[in-house]
């Protein structure tokens, strides 16, 4: 179930406690490498879920999976203290919030750039300086995408803002003006 003001009040926690202890990269880390197993390992996010598997089994799962990452000490604490609480099922989320809080706390704006057919790196590397012109104070992270739908063009999305020049959303625009009949009545 999700809970994002929990989530994000773990997250709040754990990253003041990283701050504190010179840990926030390496948390960081870890907390990006959590979200990236939950995402792919639907196995993984259930077991977490799971009424009937007990909090040490869970937590003995969970360390075994992130042996290969060489987690830090202070997000092993954290995961236990999870477990210890009965919170574990929330980890995936605690993972999303605690990178979303990192990105604030460091000025790293998440920009997401969907175009029909893949681009060049040249282009990318244009695009982003002349996005981190319009953001002088915030670091720009390009997140690409490719949707063929779009038949031409780009869709820029900056957090909640979303600029649509795409040729679907044109021919779209075309499409309702000629279906709109109110220039008839004008006749």
């Amino acid at each position: 179930m999700q809970n994002p003001r929990l989530a994000t009040r773990y997250a709040k926690s754990l990253l003041d406690l990283a701050v504190e202890q010179n840990s926030l990269e390496a948390v960081l880390k870890d907390m990006q490498a959590l979200n990236r197993i939950c995402s792919q390992s639907h196995d993984f996010a259930l077991m977490l879920k799971s009424p009937i598997i007990s909090g040490d089994k869970k937590l003995a799962v969970a360390f075994e999976v992130l042996k290969n990452y060489n987690i830090h000490e202070l997000t092993k604490a954290f995961i236990q203290l999870l477990v210890t609480k009965g919170r574990e099922l929330n980890l995936p989320e605690i993972a999303g919030a605690f990178v979303t809080q990192y990105n604030e706390l460091k000025n790293i704006r998440t920009v997401t750039l969907t175009t029909a057919a893949p681009m060049s790196d040249a282009i990318k590397s244009s695009l982003v300086a002349k996005i981190a012109g319009y953001m002088p104070d915030d670091t720009v992270n390009l997140k690409t995408e490719v949707d063929d739908s779009l038949i031409g063009g780009f869709v820029l999305e900056v957090e909640d803002k979303l600029y649509d020049a795409s040729v679907k959303k044109s021919l779209n625009d075309i499409r309702s003006k000629l279906l709109d009949y109110t220039y008839v009545t004008k006749i």
